[in-house]
């Protein structure tokens, strides 16, 4: 990768594009451009423009209205016109002015209108399927009329389209976004250097997480590790692969080099809510009003702050917000179903769970939630379909595979739980619920040497933990207390007075540990007695062969 020849072809597609009004491919370009502003260029290769005379007036009054968005002003100028510029700028004023009516006019946000019955946006597919059949498109056009046709749900014609949008303009980072759900196989793109950064993309929305880690770190020893992008691809990749340490520290590096940066901040929000940090939830929350309280990400941040607060009547006001503003923003409708399901609204959870995977079907957190949803309905069948999907589409998250697998158990499908919970085990137990589970089952099943096995590798991992929470700590201790039964059962009193010494640490299992204790006493005493005994000459110690023999010879003198 000739790194100047890139920032040459950057700095042209970024004119480009902003003629074209595509500023959100302008600011990712610009961004991109900014991380290599050490390499430096000649004057002679920075690009010169000159306008062209062709439909200038009418471009450029279209263009004002444009940038103020008034986009039926905007495509009221250019109707007429045919250069490729004015035609997209058209095309485009028409669409935005479709999407901002759609907006306005929608009263409910959790009824949406139906994008299949969008009669305006079907009429401007069809003027632009005129232009295709006469081959008049510039890849512009052809990555609109993808866009406009992925709205209708006619995937194929959308990528087929986008597919040739990147081939005529390998620099429209738009297209190669749109591309990120619908293209798994990478060997039919054109081969370009945008090409790697559409594969850091794409890895990353179809959860192949690891892929998309390595091609960001290559990215970077190219000479892009200081592209806001890369880093926000790495903080999401730590955060899919539960390394949230990682995810967090990103996060702060980003928004100490760009602290009014708000891309990717309902991530961050989340990870501080699952990381439980109040305060720093706190000062995020009060951070993004700051800067900006109509953008979706501040009110997601927002909806997680109130969360937390356990508020969830204000954190569903606040992602109902965000959805008003966006009403295809993945992360809103799924944190509102979380909040429905606390609020122990079934019907809207579900709901909101099902708006989430109309936006992405990959979705696993909308996927889970619906089996968690289903689960308290105790619908088990349906429970049990929805986690498997959330579990096909993450095959390595323990969680999800223990949640397949306490249906399983519900249903009395005992066989296939133990699977799940071995499953579970072997991938990396991440909450330490799978050899608790499997211990359980095994001891439901009543088979003892498998749950003691269990139960002690859960209670080696479970020692090291100083932060258990109170459920935690008593399904430990619990766990003491069956170790401590097993071992004194089996004779072993020296196990046994270990285990069961450590019951005392807990409220709960305090009385039990002592009876036990006091149980392990007096089977010591008696055992020293014996042993005292035997010594002192006072029994004899039992001969097992000559007893044996005996018993023999009387059988004989019996026969």
């Amino acid at each position: 990768m000739d790194i100047r020849s890139v920032k040459i072809e950057i700095i042209k597609a970024i004119h480009d594009c902003s003629q074209r009004g595509l500023y959100q491919t302008v600011k990712w370009l610009s961004e991109l451009n900014f991380a290599l502003h050490h390499v430096k260029l000649k004057e002679s290769d920075i690009p010169k423009y000159k306008e062209s005379e062709e439909e200038l007036e009418e471009y450029l009054v279209a263009k004002s209205y444009f940038d103020i968005k008034e986009y039926d002003r905007c495509a009221h100028y250019l109707k007429n016109c045919v250069s490729h510029k004015s035609k997209f700028l058209y095309y485009y004023s028409s669409y935005l002015s479709i999407e901002k009516k759609k907006l306005d006019n929608m009263a409910d946000t959790n009824c949406p209108p139906d994008p299949k019955k969008d009669d305006d946006l079907r009429n401007l597919a069809s003027q632009l399927l005129k232009d295709n059949f006469q081959d008049k498109m510039d890849g512009y056009l052809q990555y609109l009329y993808g866009v406009i046709l992925k709205k209708l749900d006619a995937t194929y014609l959308a990528t087929d389209n986008l597919l040739k949008s990147v081939r005529a303009e390998p620099m429209l980072w738009c297209s190669w976004f749109e591309l990120g759900k619908l293209v798994e196989d990478f060997s039919i793109l054109p081969d370009h250097w945008m090409k790697e950064f559409f594969i850091a993309h794409a890895c990353l929305e179809q959860l192949r997480n690891d892929e998309a880690l390595q091609m960001c770190e290559t990215l970077g020893a190219k000479g892009f590790n200081n592209s806001m992008f890369l880093m926000s691809q790495l903080a999401l990749c730590y955060h899919n692969n539960r390394e949230l340490d990682k995810a967090i520290g990103m996060f702060r590096r980003i928004l100490q080099q760009d602290p009014y940066r708000l891309d990717n901040l309902d991530i961050y929000s989340n990870l501080l809510y699952v990381q439980e940090m109040k305060t720093q939830l706190a000062d995020l929350a009060h951070k993004v009003v700051t800067i900006d309280k109509y953008r979706v990400e501040t009110c997601c941040v927002i909806g997680n702050y109130y969360s937390l607060r356990s508020d969830h009547p204000k954190a569903v006001l606040y992602f109902k917000r965000a959805l008003k503003l966006n009403p295809r923003f993945l992360s809103a409708w799924t944190l509102m179903g979380h909040e429905f399901m606390e609020m122990k609204n079934t019907n809207a959870a579900i709901q909101s769970y099902r708006k989430a995977l109309e936006i992405n079907n990959k979705d696993y957190r909308a996927w889970y939630g619906l089996g968690q949803t289903y689960e308290i309905l105790k619908m088990y069948f349906y429970s049990l379909h929805y986690y498997k999907q959330a579990q096909q589409l993450k095959p390595n998250d323990s969680r999800m595979i223990i949640a397949v697998g306490e249906i399983y158990e519900k249903l009395d499908k005992i066989e296939n739980a133990l699977k799940c919970y071995f499953k579970a085990c072997s991938v990396g137990d991440v909450e330490g619920l799978a050899l608790l589970r499997l211990s359980k089952l095994y001891d439901k099943l009543n088979d003892t040497e498998n749950a003691a096995a269990a139960f002690t590798e859960y209670c080696l991992r479970e020692e090291s933990n100083k932060d258990k929470a109170y459920e935690e700590q008593t399904d430990f201790y619990n766990a003491l207390q069956y170790l401590a039964n097993y071992h004194m059962n089996k004779g072993q009193l020296e196990d046994a007075y270990t285990y069961a010494y450590k019951c005392l640490d807990c409220d709960e299992t305090k009385e039990q540990g002592k009876a036990l204790l006091k149980e392990i006493a007096a089977k010591r005493a008696e055992r020293d007695n014996e042993v005292k005994m035997v010594e002192s000459g006072q029994r004899e110690p039992p001969d097992v062969n000559n007893s044996s023999d005996m018993n023999f010879s009387d059988m004989n003198m019996e026969n």
